[in-house]
């Protein structure tokens, strides 16, 4: 390369923020690693993983709730917006962890709760003391309906009345998720003081942004009207379950959305979201909005809104054929402002693991490394789960006593108690919900625990079985074809190659049923990317104005340059190659 291009791609790169040129790792934080030996995951143990962190060649972390709180929805119930979950450590022991990412060039971002807070939180506790309390109107409370009972029949996403009783004052508080979540009330400016406060707080203590959570219900419809769908939630979920289509998941996902249309998307949220752009923009430099909604409107006019919107409905699929990536691409990319950046992403802590969600049974880490691949490919922000990097599956919960997360233990009573299913029954339609399944402890050694706390301790949720059968990052890290391997490869080439950072996208070949290709490229690097989801082989002809290829990355050996006229794919194969 010369020195001329090799100034005009780092020209290219200087133009991007942090934010679009980083890989994003979500831990959370009660299954990442056991610091201090008593089966949850804590700050301590986050520390010592930062060197693994590095190498692996992740550049931002994002950190799922740290906050205290009583644990009801594992962190999403928060009693302090400032202050560190004794359980996980200490602010002191945060800070130490911020400094030795910064230190190591990880950026940290973290999750923040605006919908609402625990129960236990003081200003709830002021907040339904009485009446006349100051901060009474920090939360939404209502007088009973005409029949004595809810002031409407809205429903909580956790099943079940939104409206919760208070004998103390004789009134009822509106709670979008659980009981022991009411949610603020925003429309008082001194809960959104106290709240931009709090923002203030983590961003002087050196955070380099947040991930927004459930942004998309901070409002509700101040009319109360009821809402007049004529189905329950508990029949959704089960309805859901049922589907064996898409557009038979489509036509719920679409029930389900006018069930909750006056408890979502109000308009006075954007306003609200400007701001906080705003705050960031003004006071802190070089930070970043993320928010957990796949709503492109929340980008705003591309630059005075939240920085990432996650492309959700990339992932929403049992498989990932080239036919629904070439759909989402051209849907997604068509409607996103100008100068708004994209994000992608395939798993998190409220989603089946890749591996098991993606697979065929057959040739499940073939396509987990082929996931991986397109995330860090497609145009945008990739951000990965933690765990996925060794291929995780899914825990597998056996029997309902094993439940720990709240959701799926509101489901299965709402299953036997509103739906009338036996209990058997009820738990067998209602255990994929649970979200236990991807949040079981990372699996760093082969042997007792899998590393993740000391023998003989027992872990906040189990360890998977197949810890031992290689799935674990000591085993991996020895292996040079490992998923570990591979992805600290792709991670290292995207990191080298400008055109899978800051370049357009060109899908090519749309009719294709067994592999994607699409063309990344800027002024300076023009790249080729082939994902073939399937188990045949392909002879490909590309006709592009540059004719000669040169891999930068494949899963199969290549010599050379290779021949656009007549390009060999082979099975699974993941290839990317320079043209010039």
């Amino acid at each position: 390369m010369t020195i001329l291009a090799m100034e005009e791609r780092l020209l290219t790169m200087s133009k991007l923020k942090w934010w679009q040129e980083a890989v994003f790792y979500q831990i959370y934080p009660r299954s990442f690693a056991d610091g201090n030996g008593d089966g949850i995951g804590d700050i301590r143990g986050m520390i010592e993983k930062l060197d693994y962190l590095q190498d692996l060649g992740i550049d931002a972390v994002w950190l799922s709730p740290h906050y205290p709180s009583p644990q009801v929805d594992y962190g999403y119930d928060v009693a302090d917006y400032t202050d560190v979950e004794p359980e996980y450590g200490t602010l002191a022991e945060f800070k130490t962890f911020l400094a030795e990412a910064h230190r190591r060039g990880i950026r940290v971002i973290v999750d923040f709760v605006p919908n609402h807070s625990s129960d236990q939180h003081p200003w709830f506790i002021e907040s339904r003391s009485s009446r006349d309390n100051p901060k009474r109107d920090w939360y939404v409370w209502c007088d009973p309906g005409p029949d004595g009972g809810p002031p409407n029949n809205w429903e909580s996403v956790f099943t079940g009345s939104v409206w919760e009783y208070d004998e103390i004052t004789d009134q009822y508080y509106y709670h979008m998720f659980l009981k022991e979540q009411p949610d603020l009330n925003w429309r008082n400016p001194e809960v959104k003081a106290a709240m931009w406060a709090a923002v203030r707080f983590w961003l002087d203590v050196g955070v380099d942004g947040f991930r927004l959570d459930a942004i998309r219900t901070i409002f509700e419809d101040p009319d109360m009207s009821d809402e007049t769908s004529d189905v329950g939630l508990v029949e959704l979920y089960l309805m859901a379950d049922e589907a064996e289509t898409p557009e038979e998941r489509r036509a719920v996902a679409e029930k389900r959305e006018e069930k909750f249309r006056h408890q979502v998307n109000q308009p006075e949220l954007h306003p609200l979201f400007q701001e906080l752009r705003r705050l960031v923009d003004s006071e802190y430099d070089g930070r970043v909005l993320v928010g957990e909604t796949e709503t492109i409107e929340f980008y705003g006019d591309g630059q005075n809104e939240l920085h990432l919107v996650f492309n959700f409905p990339l992932m929403k699929t049992d498989r990932l054929t080239p036919r629904h990536i070439r759909k989402n691409q051209e849907e997604r990319l068509s409607k996103l402002p100008d100068r708004a950046w994209p994000c992608n992403t395939l798993g998190n802590h409220d989603s089946p693991r890749a591996c098991s969600r993606y697979g065929d049974g057959k040739h499940d880490e073939e396509l987990a490394r082929l996931s991986l691949a397109l995330v860090l490919t497609l145009r945008g922000t990739p951000f990965l789960y933690n765990g996925e990097e060794i291929g995780m599956t899914d825990l597998i919960v056996d029997d309902v006593d094993q439940l720990r997360d709240t959701l799926a233990l509101r489901l299965y009573e709402a299953a036997v108690e509103v739906a009338g299913l036996p209990a058997d029954e009820a738990f067998e339609r209602i255990r994929h919900t649970t979200r236990d399944t991807c949040r079981s402890p990372m699996q760093w050694a082969p042997g007792p625990n899998a590393g993740f706390s000391p023998a003989g301790v027992a872990t906040w949720l189990p360890v998977h079985e197949n810890h031992s059968e290689g799935i674990n990052v000591a085993d991996q890290q020895a292996d040079p074809n490992s998923m570990l391997s591979f992805y600290k490869r792709m991670l290292a080439m995207r990191t080298g190659t400008p055109a899978l950072i800051a370049g357009d996208q060109t899908m090519l070949h749309g009719d294709a049923e067994d592999y994607v290709a699409f063309v990344r490229s800027t002024r300076e690097q023009t790249c080729l990317v082939v994902l073939n989801f399937s188990a045949d082989a392909h002879v490909l002809t590309f006709e592009l104005d540059r004719k000669i290829a040169s891999p930068v990355f494949s899963t199969r050996e290549r010599a050379g340059r290779d021949d656009l006229s007549a390009l060999q794919i082979a099975p699974f194969e993941v290839y990317i190659a320079e043209l010039t």
